[in-house]
C-alpha cells in the first residue's frame, strides 16, 4: 500500500516529537549535571608582559536551588581549584529569586574557593542587595557593588571594575574607572554592557546571565538569548574583548540541551596587532 502524505506527515511528527522528548529527558536527566572546565584566552590590548598568561577561574549563574543541588555547587568548586587559577571572580545569580533559604549555604560552599590574588563577586539579577553580598563578605569574598580596586601582580597592575546588574550607563561606569590607564577588567552580570564598555575602552568583560542560551536548539540557536552581543563564549567590538560564560546552574527549567554548565578558566593575552 502506497504511504499517504498524510500519514508520512504524521510518521515525521512522532519522529520529532520522540526527538524533542528524547533530548529534554537527556537534557534534564544528564546535560544539566554534565559540569565541564573550558579553556579560552582573552586578547587584551598592551598586556604587560608579567600579566601575560594570568588565570582567571570564573564562576557564574549558581542558582544554588531545588534544580541545582549542593552537591552541583561543591563540583563546580573543586573544578576551580583544581585548574590553580591566580584569581577567582564570581558572575552573580547564585540563587534563583533572591531565595534566602538558599543564600547562606550557597556562600558557604563557595567560601572555600581560594585563589593567590582573591576572590571578586558581583551581583546577578536574582540576587538582592542585602543578604546575599553580606553572606558572600562573610566568607571573605571581595563583593564589587559599583567599585574598583587596583590588583598588584607580579609587579604589574591590573583593575578591576564591578557593577551591579542595575548600572547600566556609560557616564556611571566611567566615573568608576576614574584615571586608569592599564589593563581592566569590568565584572558584568549582563553582557550588554560590552556596548558601554567599549565606548569607554574597557579591556575586557567577563559576564554571565544568559546560560549560554540553556537550550539550543540545532538549526534554530539559542531562542532565549538572542537579544544579547554575546550569548556564550568570546567575543570583541572595537578593541574590547569579552567572554560570557554558559554558568552552572538553570533557572525556569531544571533543563539543559546543546549547553552545558561549565566552569571556566580565563587566560589574559596581550592582543596581537593584525597585519596592515
Amino acid at each position: 500500500m502506497a504511504l499517504t502524505r498524510r500519514a508520512a506527515l504524521k510518521g515525521a511528527l512522532a519522529t520529532t516529537v520522540g526527538a524533542v522528548t528524547g533530548s529534554a529527558i537527556y537534557g534534564g536527566v544528564y546535560e544539566r549535571h554534565a559540569l565541564e572546565l573550558t579553556e579560552s584566552e582573552l586578547p587584551i590590548d598592551s598586556l604587560p608582559d608579567a600579566l601575560e598568561g594570568l588565570r582567571i577561574g570564573f564562576l557564574t549563574d549558581i542558582h544554588h536551588s531545588e534544580m541545582v543541588s549542593a552537591d552541583d555547587v561543591r563540583r563546580a568548586v573543586a573544578i576551580a581549584h583544581a585548574a590553580n587559577p591566580d584569581l577567582i571572580v564570581l558572575g552573580g545569580d547564585y540563587v534563583t529569586w533572591g531565595n534566602r533559604s538558599y543564600v547562606g549555604p550557597c556562600a558557604e560552599l563557595l567560601g572555600t574557593l581560594k585563589a593567590p590574588n582573591g576572590v571578586f563577586a558581583v551581583l546577578g539579577n536574582h540576587d538582592d542587595d542585602r543578604d546575599m553580598p553580606a553572606a558572600l563578605a562573610a566568607q571573605h569574598i571581595t563583593v564589587m557593588r559599583d567599585a574598583r580596586t587596583s590588583l598588584r601582580i607580579r609587579g604589574e597592575t591590573l583593575d578591576i571594575v564591578g557593577i551591579r546588574f542595575w548600572t547600566r550607563r556609560a557616564q556611571d561606569i566611567g566615573r568608576l574607572l576614574g584615571s586608569v590607564q592599564g589593563p581592566t577588567l569590568l565584572l558584568a552580570h549582563d553582557p550588554s554592557r560590552l556596548n558601554q564598555a567599549a565606548a569607554l575602552g574597557i579591556s575586557g568583560v567577563l559576564s554571565g546571565h544568559t546560560h549560554g542560551g540553556q537550550v539550543v536548539l540545532p538549526g534554530i540557536g539559542p531562542i532565549a538569548a538572542r537579544r544579547f552581543p554575546v550569548v556564550a563564549g568570546l567575543g570583541v567590538r572595537n578593541r574590547t574583548s569579552i567572554f560570557v560564560s554558559r554558568g552552572i546552574g538553570t533557572v525556569y527549567v531544571p533543563v539543559r540541551i546543546n549547553c552545558p554548565p561549565e566552569v571556566a578558566m580565563i587566560t589574559l593575552r596581550r592582543r596581537r596587532r593584525q597585519p596592515a
